[in-house]
């Protein structure tokens, strides 16, 4: 790996961080241009493990609105998003929902459940 350069979202500063790997560090990767120790934590999760939260939305079946906003409890692994999706897509949701029920446990095998953002 040569080096990477991305700009951190971890705070508001919006640092440009450039990564590298270096084998004489404890964690095997050299970040510069980090204001705060969270800029470093997430340069290297994003090169090791790049993750989101997903948001989306699912088909309501007995409302007067269409759709019910969803997102994922906790960031998913960025290559299981396809998947996931392909599961949002398949499901219809009954009302009435609360803000926070589980709709999916586990959706594409990440440990991470998908649930409402949204009462209806």
């Amino acid at each position: 790996m040569q080096s990477k350069e991305i700009i951190c979202t971890a705070c508001p500063i919006g640092c440009r961080l450039t990564i590298y790997r270096d084998e004489a560090s404890e964690n095997g990767f050299q970040v510069e241009g980090s204001t705060c120790k969270r800029g470093i934590s997430y340069a290297i999760a994003e090169i090791t493990d790049p993750r989101r939260i997903l948001t989306s939305t699912v088909r309501v079946i007995n409302s007067t609105y269409k759709r019910l906003p969803v997102r994922t409890g906790e960031a998913i692994p960025k290559d299981k998003i396809f998947q996931c999706m392909d599961e949002i897509n398949r499901i219809e949701i009954k009302c009435p929902v609360k803000m926070g029920d589980v709709l999916i446990e586990n959706i594409a095998e990440t440990g991470i459940n998908l649930i409402s953002s949204r009462n209806l």
